[in-house]
């Protein structure tokens, strides 16, 4: 039923508040019609038994009552009016009766000798009757009879009620065309944002709506597409800078696979020198393997994927062996920390959190690289430092924009997006990465959930 529902109402959203302005308009008219014609109901028979006790007593007014138990009837000079419906009892003996039907005839044989009561008569002609005693020092002697049809009364109800529910026909239908109208121009500048968004979508353009002259929901709605505009754009920025990060990554270990092919081909090489270039070969390919893994990973951890786990010891070992092996001619590394420090991130990925920080570190190290983690009250830490001359004097945080370099001119290559893969991939681990700018040297701090 609900379905059926759901598919009967209009498709737009103007239909729909109109028909939700006429059905409570509906509920509305109906309630106020049922209390008109139970309030018209209930004035009409009142008015009905004020002409009942009125005729009642002019009745008995004709009426004397013996000290004997017997009555006398004074005529009027003009006893038409009364003599139209009225009874006039002694006992239950009628003495005086109207040429009246013979069920009405009964309901008032009925009310003789009865105190003051009401009663109706049933049938095409229906009638109300009201009886009044006759009394005669204290003592009842007779009763008054007297009927008024309901004919009228009930006529009146009938033309009211249909009069009142035209009336309300008529209301809904003027309250359904105006809630149309008055809808329709209020979402007007909704069907005009919706235009110029669609009109914006096949242009690629980089419009937004502003803060014109709009009602304060549709200024908020404004706000707020423009504020998702905003963010959608600063998605898009990011994936760009993602690619530049991935290719930034890949390109070190793919020109070592293209220098080495280059080599191979160049002239005949003997056999140990082809085994050489092979395994440097596939010590590139892997590499390249690993950092797609490790980006995978990081997609995964941004997703809600369950995070990793990483024994920080055994990964400082195996840098800092990768590190004496890839680069023997550099400033030696150093391993500091304790035996049972593990991270809450998966080894591939706090790996490449590091890698672009030893590699810093290597380019501007005077003498030595430090690799150091421990332990602390809110995860793990770890940094890498050098001995080198530092960051230049007013570094700030551009150093984790990507592309951004400290010094371009200092002679090292790079792409200045190591940094700010480093931070991205902590902040998408839960931890980051900071500079200590307080420090000899350069040192970097990244902070990891533990385990």
């Amino acid at each position: 039923m609900i379905r059926r529902l759901r598919t009967s109402l209009p498709g737009t959203l103007r239909g729909r508040l109109a028909l939700l302005a006429l059905a409570s308009s509906t509920v509305w008219v109906a309630a106020l019609t049922v209390a008109f014609d139970i309030a018209l109901a209930g004035r009409l028979s009142s008015q009905a038994d004020d002409l009942l006790r009125t005729r009642a007593a002019a009745v008995a007014a004709t009426v004397e009552a013996r000290p004997d138990g017997g009555i006398v009837v004074h005529e009027p000079a003009d006893d038409r009016a009364l003599d139209v419906g009225s009874w006039i009892y002694r006992g239950s003996t009628a003495v005086e009766r109207p040429n009246a039907p013979a069920a009405l005839q009964r309901q008032a044989d009925g009310l003789a000798d009865r105190g003051s009561s009401y009663r109706e008569s049933a049938g095409s002609s229906a009638s109300r009757l009201y009886a009044r005693p006759v009394r005669a020092g204290g003592r009842r002697t007779g009763t008054v009879v007297v009927a008024v049809p309901l004919d009228p009364y009930r006529s009146t109800a009938r033309a009211a009620f249909a009069g009142s529910a035209v009336l309300g026909l008529l209301l809904l239908g003027g309250v359904y065309l105006m809630t149309r109208t008055i809808v329709g121009r209020a979402l007007r500048p909704v069907a005009e944002m919706s235009s110029r968004a669609a009109r914006w979508s096949e242009l690629g353009a980089a419009e937004r709506f502003g803060t014109g002259r709009r009602p304060d929901e549709l200024a908020s709605l404004a706000t707020n597409l423009d504020e998702l505009l905003d963010r959608l754009t600063a998605v898009l920025r990011h994936e760009q800078l993602r690619t530049a990060e991935l290719s930034h990554e890949l390109r070190t270990p793919l020109a070592r696979i293209v220098a080495e092919t280059d080599w191979l081909t160049a002239r005949s090489r003997d056999a140990a020198e082809q085994r050489a270039s092979h395994r440097a070969i596939m010590t590139a390919a892997t590499t390249m393997r690993d950092i797609c893994d490790t980006l995978l990973s990081e997609a995964r951890a941004r997703t809600g994927q369950p995070p990793g786990r990483c024994r920080l010891p055994a990964l400082a070992q195996h840098l800092a062996q990768q590190y004496t092996r890839q680069h023997p001619g550099a400033p030696p590394l150093s391993v500091r920390g304790g035996d049972a420090v593990t991270a809450g991130v998966s080894p591939a990925v706090v790996e490449r959190i590091l890698t672009p920080l030893l590699d810093n570190a290597r380019r501007y190290a005077a003498t030595a690289v430090t690799l150091a983690y421990a332990r602390t009250p809110d995860g793990v830490e770890l940094t890498v430092t050098d001995d080198g001359a530092g960051l230049p004097p007013g570094t700030g945080p551009a150093l984790f924009e990507p592309g951004h370099r400290a010094d371009p001119d200092d002679g090292h290559d790079g792409a200045g997006l190591g940094l700010a893969l480093a931070r991205r991939l902590a902040r998408a681990s839960g931890g980051d990465v900071d500079w200590d700018p307080a420090a000899s040297g350069a040192r970097f701090v990244v902070s990891l959930p533990t385990a």
